[in-house]
């Protein structure tokens, strides 16, 4: 069971490579769409993924203080950008959500000092807001009638992949010191199946948003 993960866990950034490649194939055709900085985001993730692989620190920082001041942050500020900015065109929403997540790290940092702590209110605030983008763009979808139009709607893939990854792992890396106790090594062992498979599937609607999905500007 062990080596299954490690082959699914390696599998990963070959997921990562293809959504990335593809979105550098369609890069061009999106020059004048604002779609191109999620080709850029693809690539910017694959190889921030590579670059830290199997390894304790990243460019003299601890991998751990990478992902929880540079790596996870850029992936829920690119995403607010996106849903509320460009998606809802909710200017406001945006600043707010932005301002509302990024001091999240302030007292933590100041007061405490606790990067657990601090991972476990980010991790939470950052899902919550996501979750209101999320609802608030399938409701967009259904009242626009874009629901209709799936196949050609860039959103309902990414709406999708962004769904099944970040809300429904949120569980397991809020509770993930919890879940390290012996007593729920099958928990764990679930929920880790389902944070590899959905990783598989939100790279695939993300690619599939390229191929499919039609350029809006």
């Amino acid at each position: 069971m062990i080596e299954y993960y490690l082959i699914l866990r390696k599998g990963l950034l070959g997921i990562e490579f293809v959504s990335a490649l593809i979105g550098f194939i369609y890069i061009l055709k999106l020059k004048g769409s604002y779609w191109k900085w999620f080709s850029i985001y693809l690539i910017f993730i694959f190889f921030q993924e590579f670059l830290t692989s199997d390894k304790t620190s990243f460019f003299n920082i601890s991998k751990e203080d990478y992902y929880t001041f540079i790596g996870i942050p850029i992936q829920y500020l690119f995403f607010y950008w996106l849903y509320a900015y460009k998606s809802l065109k909710n200017k406001k929403l945006f600043v707010i959500f932005i301002i509302t997540y990024l001091s999240t790290y302030v007292p933590i940092e100041l007061v405490y000092k606790d990067i657990n702590l601090r991972n476990s209110l980010n991790l939470t605030v950052g899902t919550i807001l996501l979750m209101i983008l999320i609802v608030l763009e399938l409701k967009k979808q259904i009242i626009t009638d874009d629901i209709l139009k799936f196949k050609e709607n860039k959103m309902f893939y990414i709406n999708i992949g962004v769904m099944l990854f970040y809300v429904g792992t949120y569980p397991y890396f809020a509770f993930q010191k919890t879940l390290l106790e012996e007593q729920y090594v099958d928990i764990r062992n679930f929920y880790y199946c389902y944070f590899l498979a959905s990783n598989y599937l939100m790279y695939s609607l993300f690619a599939a948003s390229f191929i499919w999905g039609k350029n809006y500007s």
